[in-house]
C-alpha cells in the first residue's frame, strides 16, 4: 500500500495510477490524515459499470424483473431445428465415404 499526499498524486497521477493498474492500493492523504483510497478495478466492477454503460447510451436495457435470468424460457425461445437428424446424416454419408 501506497500513502501519498494530495499534492504529491497531483504532481505524479500518472505514475500512481500505474500503480494502481499493477494491483497497488493508493491512500490519499491530507495533512497526514487518510482522506481517500485508489484501488483496482476488480473483474464483477468492470461487468456492472459496463452494462451501466450499454444501459445509458441504449445499447441494453435493464431486467424487468429480479431474480436474474430465467434460463427455461430462454431454452423454450430457442428455434427448433427440425432437420436435426440431418447432421446424423451427413456424418452416415462420411463414414461410408460417398
Amino acid at each position: 500500500m501506497i500513502r501519498v499526499s494530495i499534492s504529491e498524486l497531483k504532481a505524479k497521477l500518472s505514475e500512481y495510477l500505474e500503480a494502481v493498474r499493477v494491483g497497488e492500493e493508493v491512500i490519499v492523504t491530507d495533512r497526514g490524515r487518510p482522506v481517500a483510497r485508489i484501488a483496482p478495478v476488480t473483474g464483477s466492477e468492470k461487468t456492472e459499470h459496463r452494462m451501466r454503460m450499454l444501459i445509458r447510451t441504449g445499447q441494453a436495457r435493464p431486467p424487468q424483473r429480479a431474480g436474474g435470468v430465467d434460463l427455461r424460457r430462454i431454452r423454450a425461445l430457442r428455434p427448433r431445428v427440425p432437420s436435426a437428424g440431418l447432421v446424423d446424416a451427413v456424418l452416415e454419408e462420411r463414414r461410408e465415404g460417398r
